[in-house]
This record gives structure tokens, sequence and C-alpha cells, in this order.
């Protein structure tokens, strides 16, 4: 009889160690995954007047840290300091004597929020884009 019990042991620790297996991978299957900030974005911001300003932003996330330039119709601008935290970004820049900050959030491939300096702002829209090629250096 205790090889029997021993059996029903083995076959009852096989099977809840599947059950668990399985379980563990559905799990890891409906977490989402960490949104990668790195990439191009493009897209329009808004000021106080209701003016359509054209933006595309070059970020590069490293551990939780991001970086990078926003370029717009209205001047270039160096990220100073960035952070993402789920669906979160915040993002300080300056250029031209002007500093601000972005606060962002991530929805797919798109990032909406707001933007700020000390006497404007409005909404934004981004999307990813795909990377451009830059073309030949020497163009024959």
């Amino acid at each position: 009889m205790s090889s029997r019990i021993l059996c029903r042991s083995v076959i009852l620790c096989l099977t809840l160690t599947l059950c668990c297996r399985a379980w563990t991978q559905d799990k890891d299957k409906k977490e989402p995954a960490k949104n990668n900030l790195n990439g191009r974005y493009e897209g329009t911001a808004k000021n106080r007047t209701q003016d359509e300003i054209t933006v595309a932003m070059e970020l590069t996330e490293k551990d939780g840290a991001v970086s990078g330039m926003i370029r717009t119709s209205n001047g270039d601008f160096t990220i100073s300091r960035g952070s993402h935290e789920g669906d979160a970004v915040k993002l300080q820049f300056d250029g031209n004597g002007v500093t601000g900050a972005i606060s962002l959030q991530i929805t797919g491939d798109r990032m909406s929020g707001t933007w700020h300096t000390d006497d404007d702002g409005g909404p934004v829209d981004l999307k990813k884009v795909a990377a451009q090629s830059e073309g030949p250096k020497n163009p024959a």
C-alpha cells in the first residue's frame, strides 16, 4: 500500500507543478509589456492662443531616465531631465532661453498630454514613427 500512496503523491505533485506553471505563463501574457520610449515621435502641440506647432522628438530611455531632443516649428529644445514610470512620461526641456515641462500619458504608440513654460502652454499629441533614413552622405 505504501507504494500506492507514493505513486499518488508523485502524481499529485506533478499535477500541481504543471498547473502552477500554466498559471504563471498565463499571468505573464496578461501583464502589459513595458513601453519602450526609444525612438522618434511626431505630432503637434498647441499654445494658449491655439496656434498649431509641429513637433518631432527623438527620445532615448535608459533605466527609466529619458533624454533627447525636441524639434519644433518654434525652435529646438534639449531634454534636460526626463522620467518614465508606467504609462507616465515627464520631460523638462530648455533651449532658446526658454525652459519648460511636458507631462505625457502613453497609449499604445501615442503619447498625449500638456506642455508649459512660464508664459505659455497647451495640449500635445504625438505618435511614434519609424526611423527615417538620412539618405546618402555624398550625393553624386
